[in-house]
């Protein structure tokens, strides 16, 4: 999908957002909610592909394809945690979307360290 449509679709969503947000604020969030989600799904494709070229040069450069998808899982996770979050904030739960983002930053920790070992372990072995 071009990113005209997108901003089209968005626009729309926008103004039908902000005159229906006057008789039901409901229905406006909601409304507000399923636009995001349908751009974040057209989008899917994209991501897709990116992923799949970077997976390609990951095994071009002979790297380790365990550490290469757990960069993109953390990369994928730090995305669906912001579109989340920034959901949460247009809904008006601000608290809501900063523990959504406490937990991602956890869980990318978490799965940081292998990488984190890795590296330190291959650095051990440099220096004498």
């Amino acid at each position: 999908m071009d990113i005209l449509q997108i901003v089209g679709l968005g626009l729309v969503v926008c103004v039908l957002a902000v005159i229906l947000r006057q008789q039901k604020p409901p229905m406006a969030a909601l409304l507000t909610m399923t636009a995001g989600v349908i751009i974040f799904l057209l989008m899917m494709p994209q991501i897709a592909g990116v992923f799949n070229i970077l997976k390609d040069l990951a095994a071009q450069a002979n790297i380790n394809m365990a550490y290469m998808g757990t960069i993109l899982k953390i990369v994928g996770i730090a995305y669906i945690a912001d579109f989340g979050s920034q959901i949460c904030r247009d809904a008006g739960e601000s608290a809501l979307a900063a523990k959504i983002e406490f937990a991602a930053k956890i869980i990318v920790l978490v799965m940081a360290v292998p990488i984190i070992v890795a590296v330190l372990q291959s650095l051990i072995k440099l220096v004498p």
